[in-house]
């Protein structure tokens, strides 16, 4: 600030100066006057040039101005500079919140005090089939077109969320999303979404889990506790006993076969996947089926049944021995219990080119129809549940079958047709089979 002082002070100095050696006081005084003038103007202009580049925000042209001009650009220059610094800072971490609300499994959708859609991550716009460019700004009840979201958001309760079908639900696959509103700032509000339909299936399978097994289980301890009673309470003879005695421990194996499967269901639900340390010969893995199932043959019809087996090549499957077993005992065992005696069952296995083995049961039976065998392998599904319950089945066989296949990388193939009989393949991946030399 004295710099500007010495420099008003100078120029009026050699305006004196020249009126002094004139010898005149008029020209004197003038030419203090016009120099004090002319400092004032060069001054403005100084300061017009700060705020013009203040104005224009060319911050990286500052003027070059001397004295308290100077640093005056420069002390703005070094707030521009912090400002600047901190505005980045705050830029970067809003994007690193804004991409970290893009990865969000669920969707997040900001509305203003219109309900217009100001931003929304992804996942949002496919939850409910919004265009993430086009609909942007646009009214959310002109999009949602469900008649349950619009009561809700007009209702304004929001302690509950509402649930709609998402935008690419069906008959046979439907999709289901929960949304639930939270009002925020000024009338604004923050719309969160998700996915629901894998929980609702779950929970409807846990419904049907538990009223199915419920129901197995009923059914046989009806039928004891009723044979109790009944030998309790009237006097039976030998023979009698004996055949109360003998229905009673048949639901009594049924109840207990019901519960080994459901621990085998839980077991492979919970356990690693299968170790590759293990194997077992393909061909000893199909001969102690099949002498198991001659052995239930012999029970169930007298060894009426025909076997046959079809393994031109052997080979190794890595796996867990015990699960295989179960697996292809499984479809021996359905294959005895649902084909007629002198019926034949056969068992046959294939080397692949593709390097897989595939393991088929085939059967002479009275077939599946084709709309029973997309299901055939869920939890307690029967095509004909009285003839499943006389033959001894429990609903779970093919459940664990495929569970077991699934385990080891592989899939289960179902071909059947009405009055010729089934045909049910066990696809073993090539990294599971260890061919023989």
């Amino acid at each position: 600030m004295g710099t500007r002082y010495v420099e008003l002070l100078g120029m009026m100095f050699v305006a004196s100066l020249w009126g002094w050696y004139e010898g005149s006081m008029l020209l004197l005084f003038s030419g203090c006057v016009l120099a004090a003038v002319a400092w004032m103007a060069l001054d403005s202009w100084r300061f017009g040039q700060v705020l013009h580049w203040m104005r224009e925000g060319d911050w990286a042209n500052e003027p070059n101005l001397p004295h308290v001009w100077q640093l005056l650009v420069n002390k703005i220059r070094r707030l521009q500079k912090n400002l600047q610094s901190k505005a980045q800072e705050n830029q970067s971490r809003l994007d690193e919140f804004l991409l970290a609300i893009q990865a969000s499994p669920n969707g997040v959708m900001l509305l203003d005090s219109d309900g217009r859609i100001e931003w929304s991550n992804q996942t949002a716009f496919e939850h409910l089939g919004i265009d993430s460019q086009r609909d942007l700004q646009q009214h959310v009840v002109n999009l949602i077109r469900d008649p349950g979201f619009s009561a809700y958001l007009s209702k304004g309760d929001f302690q509950t969320e509402v649930s709609i079908p998402g935008p690419r639900t069906s008959a046979s696959k439907p999709v289901v999303i929960a949304i639930r509103v939270h009002p925020y700032g000024i009338r604004r509000k923050l719309l969160l979404s998700r996915d629901v339909t894998a929980v609702q299936q779950a929970e409807a399978m846990r419904r049907d889990f538990v009223a199915n097994v419920s129901h197995e289980i009923r059914t046989p301890l009806t039928v004891i506790s009723g044979f109790v009673e009944t030998m309790q309470s009237v006097p039976l003879d030998e023979a009698e006993r004996n055949q109360y005695l003998a229905l009673m421990a048949q639901q009594a194996q049924r109840m207990q076969t019901l519960v080994s499967d459901l621990l085998m269901l839980s077991k492979l639900e919970g356990s690693p996947i299968p170790s590759r340390q293990t194997t077992i010969l393909a061909s000893e893995l199909i001969a102690q089926c099949v002498q198991e199932a001659r052995n239930l043959s012999e029970v169930l019809t007298g060894g009426g049944h025909a076997f046959a087996i079809d393994q031109p090549r052997d080979a190794q499957l890595i796996g867990n021995r015990t699960e295989l077993l179960s697996a292809l005992g499984n479809l021996l065992s359905n294959a005895v219990r649902y084909t007629p005696a002198k019926g034949k069952i056969s068992v046959s296995m294939r080397l692949m080119p593709e390097g897989d083995v595939q393991i088929a049961v085939s059967d002479t039976g009275a077939g599946i129809a084709p709309e029973h065998i997309p299901r055939l392998t869920e939890r307690f599904y029967r095509v004909d549940r009285s003839r499943s319950r006389d033959t001894g089945g429990t609903g779970l066989g093919l459940a664990i079958v495929k569970h077991v296949i699934q385990r080891h990388g592989g899939q289960v193939k179902i071909e059947s047709q009405m009055g010729v009989g089934s045909v049910f393949r066990l696809q073993f991946p090539a990294d599971r089979v260890r061919q023989l030399s």
